[in-house]
């Protein structure tokens, strides 16, 4: 049980990591309101947002937050037993 638990505790905190990494690599939203005046969401590029980095970057970071809350909720149980 203390094996699986520092395995655990290992990817929590790889999965940490990926998280900062990828959201610093994401672009900043400044188009704002501008943006969506002007049409640029709808652009060729706004279309085929998800086949982009910026879109596969999104994805990578919602499995990412998605694993680390469910990986903390099971950590945080784990440790209430000790």
């Amino acid at each position: 049980m203390f094996t699986l638990l520092r395995i655990l505790t290992a990817v929590f905190c790889i999965v940490s990591f990926i998280i900062t990494v990828v959201i610093l690599l994401q672009e900043g939203k400044q188009a704002g309101l501008t943006g969506a005046i002007s049409g640029a969401a709808e652009s060729y590029w706004g279309k085929n947002k998800g086949r982009s980095m910026e879109g596969k970057l999104e994805k990578i970071t919602k499995v990412c937050v998605v694993l680390f809350f469910v990986l903390s909720i099971i950590l945080n149980m784990s440790f209430i037993g000790y």
